[in-house]
């Protein structure tokens, strides 16, 4: 039970870290006067260096050691959060969010090693509790981002003093992980990082199913999560602390979905759920896209995160079932799902310098609707070609 406590709080401070840059993403814009479409293209960085930077995770887990690893990435993974706010042009925040992005994306590949490993241990899915812990830390990321806000500090403070609080939770929270003889963890940390990392090399057959699911799922997370603070407050009119309780609200629901998720999916099947997820999804985005005034754009956002909460991890399940190898079908889909991460707050942002933010989130709800149509790839009755083991390919 202590590897488990252990790599759950070792999810729930990356996830805390993501939740805290967040919500000050409007008082990064401000401060160095970005418009809609730079802000989209600073956000293009992130992933490309989570992308960059994931097989070379690999590489450090396969040599040091799947616990050695993780602790040293998740440091560097904490550290880069004061980065964004000290940079004094937008050509330093693109290369302060390049760090940003390979720290998470290198901490996330040996983290979800470590979870891989474990599963197979205590022989029961562990996963959905994971991405739900993810998404605990996230959200009181967020809640300490909106309070921050809300009190009008400066976010160089307040990302610095979160930088290490963080460092010092994350370090408690390394200290039980599996040993660094647990080998098997970095070998499949060298496999999903060069995966996921090498050229973007997709995969083939149903797997491009169930990635392209994962894409409209990861799409819809990350340009909400990215972009809920400032859509309120330019288009609603949201002071600095509703506008950051919106993100707040969107973590709060997909996290508490997640935390459920596996007896929802017991009682109606994934199908159904992910059905009824894309469903919810889709009525939340309309409810976000016809809001002008805060309210109900934080309803419509609540309503985002629980529907696309369960998407993801039922993904990441039956990419592990469906792969020939250990390691191979999570890496072919975490190539679509990176993907997605990469264009979505770009995109997001290009839209709405071009034509409005109501349409960039116009368009981010006509991504998901396919998401009902392709339920049935995730369906649990495919033959499994190894035995299943769910590896998440992204964190939440």
């Amino acid at each position: 039970m202590s590897h488990h406590r252990s790599i759950a709080g070792v999810f729930a401070v990356h996830g805390a870290v993501a939740g805290s840059l967040a919500t000050r993403l409007p008082w990064i814009q401000d401060h160095l006067h970005l418009d809609p479409r730079t802000l989209g293209l600073a956000l293009l960085c992130p992933p490309i260096g989570a992308v960059v930077g994931m097989p070379l995770a690999g590489r450090l887990a396969h040599r040091v050691g799947g616990r050695a690893a993780t602790r040293l990435l998740l440091g560097l993974w904490c550290a880069g959060l004061a980065l964004p706010a000290l940079t004094p042009a937008p050509v330093w925040l693109f290369a302060a969010f390049l760090v940003y992005g390979a720290a998470a994306g290198t901490c996330d590949v040996t983290m979800n090693a470590q979870a891989v490993v474990l599963e197979r241990r205590v022989g029961r899915s562990i996963m959905s509790g994971l991405h739900g812990m993810w998404g605990v830390g996230s959200l009181v990321g967020g809640a300490a981002g909106a309070l921050a806000a809300q009190a009008g500090i400066d976010a160089r403070l307040h990302l610095a003093g979160a930088a290490l609080v963080l460092l010092g939770a994350g370090i408690a929270a390394g200290r039980d992980l599996l040993p660094d003889e647990a080998r098997e963890a970095a070998e499949t940390g060298r496999r999903i990082g060069e995966g996921a990392g090498r050229r973007f090399a997709l995969p083939s057959g149903v797997l491009v199913v169930i990635g392209l699911v994962g894409f409209c799922a990861t799409f819809v997370e990350g340009a909400s999560a990215n972009w809920a603070a400032v859509y309120l407050t330019e288009v609603t009119g949201a002071g600095p602390g509703p506008a950051a309780a919106g993100y707040t609200i969107f973590m709060f629901c997909l996290a508490g979905a997640r935390l459920v998720g596996d007896r929802v999916v017991r009682r109606v099947g994934p199908v159904a759920a992910v059905r009824a997820g894309g469903v919810l999804t889709v009525v939340g985005g309309a409810v976000v896209v016809a809001s002008r005034t805060p309210l109900p754009g934080v309803a419509g956002f609540a309503a985002m995160g629980l529907g696309v909460a369960v998407i993801v991890p039922l993904v990441i399940a039956a990419a592990g079932n469906a792969g020939t190898t250990p390691g191979a079908g999570i890496a072919g889909v975490a190539t679509i799902t990176y993907m997605s991460g990469l264009v979505a707050p770009a995109v997001t942002g290009w839209i709405a310098g071009g034509v409005s933010y109501p349409a960039a989130f116009a368009v981010i709800t006509a991504v998901v609707v396919p998401v009902t149509f392709l339920a049935p790839v995730l369906r649990r009755d495919r033959p499994v070609r190894r035995p299943a083991a769910a590896v998440p390919a992204r964190r939440e």
